[in-house]
């Protein structure tokens, strides 16, 4: 049963990563790259918009049992966030030098729709 869940939690994380590329991209965000990783972590989404690199976690549930999305995002995952994003602005080149970290939450509906997406921006500060 633990492995048929996991599966159900990477589906679901994998669904919610691609509806917020949508959202993001419907709001002027390029995407440059998915699931970036490197040994600092993993980051879901690589954006860009206008001067400004933007890298996104995203938080996708189908219930708040265990809270709220954005209270999921704990003090080490922010420095996880940061120490990847650090990561990715030292390895590449061309790159805005402005760059800040978001979080989106995606909550899904029993429907199986999205019910709500928040885009909270500058989520580390």
């Amino acid at each position: 049963m633990g492995a048929n869940r996991d599966k159900g939690r990477r589906e679901l994380g994998a669904w919610g990563e691609a509806a917020a590329a949508r959202f993001l991209e419907g709001w002027g965000y390029v995407i440059r790259e998915r699931n970036y990783r490197c040994w600092e972590g993993e980051v879901d989404i690589v954006a860009q918009k206008n001067d400004c690199l933007v890298f996104v976690e995203v938080r996708s549930r189908r219930n708040l049992n265990f809270g709220t999305l954005e209270e999921s995002v704990t003090v080490a995952k922010k420095r996880k966030l940061a120490n990847t994003a650090l990561h990715y602005v030292t390895t590449h080149t061309g790159l805005p030098e402005q760059w800040r970290v978001d979080v989106v939450a995606v909550e899904v509906a029993p429907s199986g729709e999205v019910s709500r997406m928040e885009h909270i921006e500058d989520a580390l500060s």
